[in-house]
């Protein structure tokens, strides 16, 4: 993984200055909420319900042990013991005091973590596929480049204060996308032209919020050494033609649907004549984005054969089977640990457990873990012959629900319980939902199946692109949710489409079940949710649901 060098920890204790003197300027009143708002949201710090809100960046997604560590001891010592794993790929804290942000983000600094750009109307983290590097068919791995982007647009002068908040995806490989490329204001695809070269397929203008939009193509081929140049073109194009004045319409997909995407790549044309000289990347400084990502000290090791264990305990198998993933290594594989549990917060994972988890990546997978744009966490390099050995310390803890890519593997806000945008609450209705469909054998025959909740329009919860989704709305002060059916966030992209009126929390696990019932009823051949729904439409989970 990539090692802070003695530049890079220098900017993060100069930053760690500045926002501490800024926190204390507050306290003692000499800064309004006003003159904070702009400082602390550049700095992961939101005012929420009943505390404030720390979000501390994790970019692409990659953790080493001691950082693990580090925050587990911060969250006991500064808040309640526990982190949450967010869809970006970040942790969020929800209960430190704001005169405790200093002293918990200088000790998280000491092992290279921070909050800056974690908020704002700025270039927020870069996220990638959870399994870059280790999974096979990658074009490449992609976090170099994930990287090079950090690295770029870390403090980038010209755009700490773009029209609004600006997220950048990557992904490698051809076959699936687990990085919901489509769906960020740039996606970035690795790909190979006819001569075999390496360079990037460019969205411009996805995005989930109060207006959904899937990204449009506006470059097919860019070649590897122009990225920067053609990232900083895009920038500023939306700079200088996105709207300032209605936050609403602020984001570029707005720009993007209103120049239409033609006009809009053609201005991005006109302006990386000017971009791609001062910008290109070198083979050389490239090559040195790559060899930060060291390749691990793999043993030659045979795949195991596990059928001893299988015909003993059928809760391993189940876990082998969804909860591992095939490695590009023979004789590794890939792991997830699910936080998604009953009576636990979706994403939320205690000190204890973030201590747990950290031992076992020093002890099994060479001691780097990942965080999951679908709220969990990946031991990414897992020698096959431990993996009973991981199984049964996980399940000891809790952490082995072999659920994921099922129902319960449920993405979900933090909503009403903490957010103060928040509509209706989401951790209540996941709960439920998590409680309805409890028994493994009915999620298995369920198949694959995303559900996705959002507490509100802002849709943190990527409600939109769930094959099930579900938002919170206010109806009359009171509570209701609105159901969608038919979103995916793979390559075959595609928004949910609104069932129709919404429903009472109450009411949400029955017409959750109807739903399934019906595509139950409808499926053929073992196809997917989400295959039965585009082959038959909405109208009969219309019917089936109001009846």
């Amino acid at each position: 993984m990539y090692i802070y060098t003695h530049f890079d920890q220098q900017l993060l204790n100069e930053r760690l200055a500045q926002f501490t003197h800024q926190i204390h300027r507050y306290l003692e009143g000499k800064l309004t909420d006003a003159e904070l708002l702009p400082l602390r949201l550049q700095n992961g710090l939101y005012i929420q319900r009943y505390a404030p809100m720390f979000r501390i960046a994790v970019p692409y997604g990659l953790l080493a042990s001691r950082q693990l560590r580090t925050l587990a001891d911060v969250s006991r010592k500064y808040d309640r013991g526990y982190a949450h794993v967010s869809t970006r790929q970040n942790f969020q804290l929800n209960w430190t005091a704001l005169e405790d942000i200093p002293a918990a983000l200088a000790e998280l600094v000491n092992v290279q973590m921070h909050s800056i750009q974690t908020s704002g109307n700025c270039i927020r983290n870069t996220t990638t596929d959870q399994f870059a590097g280790v999974v096979a068919g990658e074009i490449e791995d992609p976090r170099p480049t994930c990287e090079l982007i950090r690295q770029w647009s870390t403090f980038h002068p010209e755009f700490a204060f773009l029209p609004r908040k600006f997220k950048i995806a990557v992904s490698a490989l051809a076959d699936t996308d687990r990085a919901a490329v489509a769906f960020h204001d740039i996606g970035i695809y690795i790909v190979k032209n006819v001569a075999g070269e390496i360079g990037y397929r460019i969205l411009v203008g996805g995005g989930l919020g109060r207006t959904p939009m899937i990204g449009s193509v506006i470059r097919e081929f860019l070649p590897r050494e122009d990225l920067i140049g053609y990232l900083e073109a895009v920038l500023r194009v939306y700079n200088l033609h996105g709207r300032r004045d209605n936050k609403y319409k602020a984001r570029i997909k707005i720009l993007v649907k209103a120049l239409t995407p033609q006009v809009f790549a053609e201005k991005v044309e006109a302006e990386f004549e000017h971009t791609r000289e001062h910008a290109k990347i070198t083979p050389e400084f490239f090559a040195q984005m790559q060899a930060a990502f060291t390749t691990p000290d793999y043993q030659d090791l045979a795949d195991e054969d596990f059928s001893a264990q299988f015909a003993e305990d059928t809760q391993f198998l189940n876990w082998y089977r969804h909860n591992t993933h095939a490695h590009k290594v023979q004789g590794y594989r890939i792991v997830t640990v699910s936080l998604k549990r009953v009576g636990i917060a979706t994403g939320d994972i205690t000190a204890e457990e973030l201590e747990l988890v950290a031992d076992l990546a020093d002890q099994y997978s060479f001691g780097e873990i990942r965080n999951t744009h679908e709220q969990n966490m990946v031991l990414a390099d897992v020698p096959q012959k431990d993996l009973y050995a991981i199984y049964q310390i996980l399940n000891q803890h809790h952490l082995a629900r072999a659920n994921i890519g099922f129902i319960t593997n449920i993405v979900c806000c933090p909503g009403g319980d903490f957010c103060s945008l928040a509509n209706a609450k989401s951790i209540p209705i996941a709960e439920a939902i998590m409680r309805r469909f409890d028994d493994l054998d009915t999620v298995y025959n369920l198949g694959k199946l995303d559900l996705n909740i959002s507490g509100c329009m802002n849709a943190c919860g990527h409600h939109h692109v769930g094959h099930i989704g579900i938002l919170g709305v206010d109806k009359k002060g009171a509570e209701f949710y609105q159901i969608t059916v038919g979103g995916n966030q793979d390559h075959d992209a595609s928004l949910g489409d609104i069932l129709g009126p919404s429903f009472a929390a109450e009411s949400v696990p029955d017409v959750i079940e109807e739903i399934l019932n019906t595509y139950l009823d409808l499926r053929q051949d073992n196809e997917r949710f989400l295959d039965t729904y585009r082959r038959v439409g909405i109208q009969p989970f219309k019917e089936r649901a109001y009846a």
